[in-house]
């Protein structure tokens, strides 16, 4: 009896026992659809992250206030002595103001653009005549930089100027998702008429090109106007921002040196104090984000591991009742002249079989959960080939590990006894 004759043998006995081979498939393959599907949504999700961060820029950062409760690689809370002999402790949560702001703008010489914005928040709702936005819009008040250094481009009408902001007159700029919500097929309409945000009225002096969504980042459903304007929002942030937009980015290290230098200023910082503001890269921001999702990435990857441990003692289990059940069969293979390792081989390729099997719509399961969970976020299709690979090895080294003492128990046994057992 050949390798082949033992894998056709093999093949044909998974065939005649459906229930039994469908029922361990069944498990094997919603193990790695589990592990599948959460590494296709995540690696998605990570690819549309990405994206969104550095839609602002490589070369572009910006400078935050430091909040109490949350630090991007910035400094904890720490006690000082001064010559005064005095303790200070770094004030967090000493929010950005529009003059600080405004301040640094001026004074921040390094070869730049600057940008002072503020978000004005979340679930706005915009109405023009009788159409109306989903509560998923959100508000920025920026100046006449803030399009450019957060990588957004005009595709009809004008930027912000300057007596639109000193002004602080309701005049803004529409997301393209924005314009289609509210002018349906022609957004191009929407310049100079008069829509209503939070209920107050704003005339359109801008149409932003389509930028796209992320699973984090609406950046098509965004409405902008002034900082100036923004303030005048109950939703608006108590804190502004500012971004720096460099030529180069490998200007990108001293470009940020300076922006500290002038800040500390700003904030009036001694030289034993620490800063309480963040600069942040949008890569590193990224980073953070990514590096959370890779932690959901380790949990998903235990919970198909302990599914597939499961998989592989039901599967051995399964074989070894197979053993029993087919105890004569093993004697009669013997007895017309096969040998141990071709009763091993026959139950080996069985177990592997029915693992590969649960391995192959598993997989396909998974990809198709992971791309659905990921388009509903608006993220990009993925196949994570590195874990198809890696899913196929697992399921096969189970099957083979599944399969090995029952195969090596069949194939000790005795013809004579096994042709006699009932």
């Amino acid at each position: 009896m050949t390798i082949t004759d033992s894998f056709q043998l093999a093949f044909r006995t998974v065939k005649s026992n459906k229930l039994r081979a469908s029922i361990t498939i069944a498990i094997i393959a919603f193990g790695i659809m589990a592990l599948i599907g959460i590494i296709t949504a995540i690696e998605a999700m990570n690819q549309s992250l990405k994206d969104s961060f550095s839609s602002m820029g490589a070369n572009a950062f910006s400078i935050r206030y430091q909040e109490g409760n949350i630090r991007f690689g910035g400094r904890k809370n720490v006690v000082k002595t001064t010559r005064r002999g005095t303790e200070k402790k770094s004030n967090l949560n000493k929010i950005i103001r529009k003059e600080d702001a405004e301040y640094f703008k001026a004074n921040f010489n390094y070869p730049s653009l600057v940008s002072i914005y503020r978000r004005g928040g979340g679930g706005i709702d915009c109405s023009f005549g009788n159409k109306k936005t989903n509560p998923v819009t959100t508000i920025f008040g920026g100046d006449e930089n803030y399009l450019e250094v957060n990588g957004f481009t005009i595709s009809q009408g004008r930027n912000l100027n300057s007596l639109d902001i000193n002004s602080g007159r309701n005049v803004c700029l529409i997301g393209s998702n924005t314009a289609q919500k509210l002018f349906g097929d022609h957004p191009e309409k929407s310049i100079d008429q008069v829509i209503r945000v939070s209920g107050m009225p704003y005339r359109v002096i801008g149409l932003l090109k389509k930028k796209g969504s992320s699973s984090f980042l609406r950046q098509d459903d965004i409405v902008v106007t002034s900082y100036i304007n923004a303030s005048r929002l109950n939703t608006a942030s108590s804190s502004f921002l500012i971004g720096i937009k460099v030529n180069n980015v490998l200007e990108m290290d001293a470009a940020t040196s300076e922006a500290t230098s002038v800040f500390r200023a700003v904030r009036k910082l001694q030289p034993v104090d620490v800063d309480n503001f963040v600069i942040e890269k949008s890569d590193k921001v990224a980073e953070l984000f990514i590096g959370f999702l890779s932690s959901i990435a380790g949990s998903a990857g235990a919970i198909g591991l302990i599914t597939l441990i499961g998989a592989a003692i039901g599967l051995m289990n399964i074989m070894l009742v197979a053993v029993n059940e087919r105890t004569r069969e093993v004697g009669l293979i013997k007895a017309i002249g096969g040998k141990s390792k071709n009763v091993r081989q026959q139950f080996l390729f069985e177990s592997v079989i029915i693992s590969l099997l649960g391995a192959f719509f598993g997989i396909i399961l998974g990809i198709i959960v992971g791309n659905a969970f990921a388009s509903f976020l608006n993220a990009g299709f993925v196949i994570p080939w590195n874990w198809v690979f890696i899913g196929i090895v697992i399921c096969s080294v189970v099957g083979l590990a599944a399969g090995l003492y029952p195969a090596i128990k069949a194939s000790r046994l005795s013809p004579i006894v096994a042709l006699r057992h009932e």
